[in-house]
């Protein structure tokens, strides 16, 4: 890419419990620190009114986008689709799909952000279902843990594709050679779990990725696995949970510190080693998610951001936008699908050719067996 303006990154600025405030600010400080374009979508003069503020001879490279709706935290995703289609959310999605921006950052209702990315970008080829990847520290390095909440309740396939995902994702960003993909369980025995995660264990086994097993959730910050695969309602209950414990660590620590002279003495000498520490573990210093599986960089912020958090975000998406990162998950995943033909094949045969590959020609050429068929059958028939 060439020097100076380099991309347009979307910001909804009416998404977040501190909207349009902390968006507005965040953008500002991405687009004074790294001189990237941003556009913010959103009821125009609230925008304005907070930009005034921040950047008042708006010298600084921002669009705002005028949109009529905003989607509110409570909203139900399936009736904003059908109900706000001149939404924040939904115009600044338009612009990233017509290439009128290179992504797409949203502190909003994360539902709705999964919603409408799902029917406007649509998912890759061979990917089901997109899933939040969240990056976690650990004692070994910062690993990845999908689904983080976009799918509460998932099947076989999609938790297997959550894998493939998750282990192009650790090797392009965090540069891990064969990361090691484990499947959150609540055992390390083969046999443990249940019975949709004894199926995707065998199917993990016998794929082509660096599947280590089952691992417990002690295990996640030990950093035992660079994958962790589990199904939306999991991961979000282990990542919110993962949160709070850092809350308390810290409010403790605060407590403990001023307590008397001498620890407030202790508290100088460590303070470089614990904001070290507290960099790890805050979820603003990343910034956001990526939600994978979708033909564009969306980045999901937490609903609480600050305007530091939002900054963060935009630079992430603009990190993802630069190193191409959808086109190598694209190119990784349609790679292990060149010898079929999707509208003839089924279901099963995309997930054994990205598991396994075509040994011969001749086994590229098998045709699914009876109990295959009605199984896929079944699958595309049931509600998603």
């Amino acid at each position: 890419m060439e020097p100076g303006l380099e991309m347009k990154i979307v910001v909804d600025a009416m998404g977040g419990d501190h909207a349009p405030e902390a968006a507005v600010e965040g953008a500002v400080m991405a687009a004074r620190e790294y001189n990237t374009e941003i556009i913010l979508t959103g009821i125009s003069d609230s925008i304005y009114a907070v930009w005034d503020r921040f950047d008042p001879n708006h010298e600084l490279p921002i669009e705002v986008v005028h949109c009529d709706e905003v989607v509110e935290m409570h909203d139900i995703p399936g009736k904003v689709l059908r109900s706000k289609r001149k939404s924040s959310m939904k115009i600044g999605l338009d612009l990233v799909k017509n290439g009128s921006a290179s992504a797409f950052v949203s502190a909003g209702n994360t539902g709705a952000v999964l919603a409408y990315s799902t029917v406007i970008l649509r998912p890759l080829k061979g990917v089901d279902r997109p899933a939040i990847a969240i990056q976690l520290p650990t004692l070994k390095g910062d690993a990845i843990l999908l689904d983080a909440g976009a799918n509460v309740d998932c099947k076989t396939n999609q938790l297997f594709q959550f894998g493939i995902m998750g282990h192009v994702f650790a090797e392009y960003i965090l540069g891990k050679q064969k990361p090691r993909v484990g499947l959150l369980s609540i055992g390390e025995e083969d046999g443990k779990g249940n019975e949709i995660v004894k199926e995707v264990f065998q199917m993990l086994k016998a794929s082509h990725i660096n599947f280590i097993g089952n691992i417990e959730g002690k295990e996640v910050y030990r950093g035992n696995a660079d994958v962790i695969v589990c199904d939306g309602f999991t991961g979000n209950v282990a990542l919110k949970i993962s949160e709070s414990l850092a809350d308390m660590i810290g409010t403790n620590l605060k407590r403990m510190f001023n307590s008397s002279w001498i620890t407030k003495l202790g508290y100088l000498l460590l303070k470089p080693q614990l904001d070290q520490f507290k960099k790890k573990v805050d979820h603003s210093e990343t910034g956001g998610a990526p939600l994978l599986g979708v033909n564009g960089v969306v980045i999901i912020a937490h609903g609480s951001s600050s305007p530091k958090a939002i900054k963060n975000a935009i630079n992430r998406a603009r990190e993802f936008s630069e190193k191409n990162i959808t086109e190598h998950i694209r190119e990784d995943i349609e790679s292990n699908l060149m010898d079929i033909e999707t509208s003839k094949g089924t279901l099963w045969n995309q997930i054994k050719n990205i598991a396994f590959g075509a040994d011969s020609e001749s086994d590229a050429n098998v045709k699914p067996s009876p109990d295959e068929l009605n199984s896929s059958e079944q699958s595309k028939n049931e509600p998603s």
